[in-house]
């Protein structure tokens, strides 16, 4: 039996605030939207983009850009800010990491986005699935490059060294939120596990790009905004994404407050100050919004940063 969140049901309802002008989504009607859709429903794929109902689903889908959710749709957790189902998973489809393949061969993806829901019900907490998933992808695919989001493989002893010794491009995992609101907005998470995560990763290997994503809006305050920045620095992670928490119902987390253009500019700006390779800040923003063009980005600074330490 699948639930959207059951901790929440008799709780209040938390009243949605109205975007203000500078949250937009639009609707699309164009071939490339229809063609990635086809091909996604066509081999029976999830997207963490229809699950989580993101609202840049029009813009990437257009481009043939689509993240895929792997391991089914029902999350074992129930993270409060979170439009994925909440229950008990079916088990893994052992043709996932082929069907996953292929849609990226179709789709022609230069760089690929794969996610995962939380499998507290696995051993290993998926990591094999996601190390088969990245082997064939790039078995059929040489010239793509993969991102991984993965969750926290919390109490999996080190089962996440699986994933990283598949080779990833790119490792992220998202803190989501300061550690104040950790017990009310990511109740089955720890946030000093996700950091350490985060720090083991590049510890294995320096050459894996390490990613992190971080929501605000959701009852935080600045000060706490910059300790998480400076512990991502510390676990040496290269690349952050900061969004603003867009509430999806009544009975999810409460929206605090939209922040500003002008603010996510600030914090892009303190970011960039605390040695991040990337940072990417605005409403908008999303792990796997613009990945393909911020892998290249990414790729550029590392060389900048390798040439200007030869010379020093």
């Amino acid at each position: 039996m699948k639930t959207r969140h059951p901790e929440k049901v008799n709780k209040p309802a938390n009243p949605i605030k109205p975007k203000p002008s500078w949250i937009r989504s639009r609707l699309s009607n164009s071939q490339e939207f229809f063609l990635t859709k086809t091909i996604v429903n066509k081999h029976n794929l999830k997207t963490v983009c229809q699950e989580a109902n993101c609202p840049n689903i029009t813009d990437c889908w257009s481009k043939r850009h689509a993240t895929f959710l792997i391991m089914g749709n029902i999350c074992t957790r129930a993270c409060a800010f979170c439009d994925v189902i909440t229950g008990k998973p079916k088990i893994l489809d052992p043709l996932e990491p082929f069907k996953i393949a292929k849609a990226i061969r179709k789709l022609n993806l230069r760089h690929a986005v794969i996610t995962s829901v939380d499998r507290d019900d696995l051993k290993d907490g998926g990591a094999n699935h996601f190390s088969n998933v990245i082997t064939e992808t790039k078995k059929e695919n040489p010239n793509t490059t993969v991102e991984i989001l993965t969750p926290d493989f919390l109490r999996k002893d080190e089962s996440y060294k699986i994933v990283v010794n598949a080779k990833p491009d790119v490792f992220n995992h998202n803190i989501e939120t300061v550690p104040s609101l950790y017990r009310k907005v990511r109740p089955g998470s720890r946030y000093f596990a996700s950091i350490e995560l985060l720090k083991n990763v590049k510890k294995i290997d320096k050459n894996i790009f390490t990613k992190s994503g971080l929501m605000v809006g959701l009852g935080e305050n600045k000060d706490e905004i910059i300790q998480v920045m400076d512990d991502l620095r510390t676990a040496e992670v290269d690349f952050l994404t900061i969004g603003q928490y867009l509430q999806p119902s009544e009975k999810h987390h409460p929206l605090d407050r939209y922040y500003n253009p002008e603010e996510f500019e600030e914090l892009k700006s303190i970011a960039i100050s605390k040695g991040f390779l990337l940072v990417s800040s605005s409403p908008l923003t999303r792990s796997s919004y613009h990945a393909d063009e911020d892998f290249e980005i990414l790729q550029k600074e590392r060389i900048k940063q390798t040439n200007a330490q030869s010379i020093s």
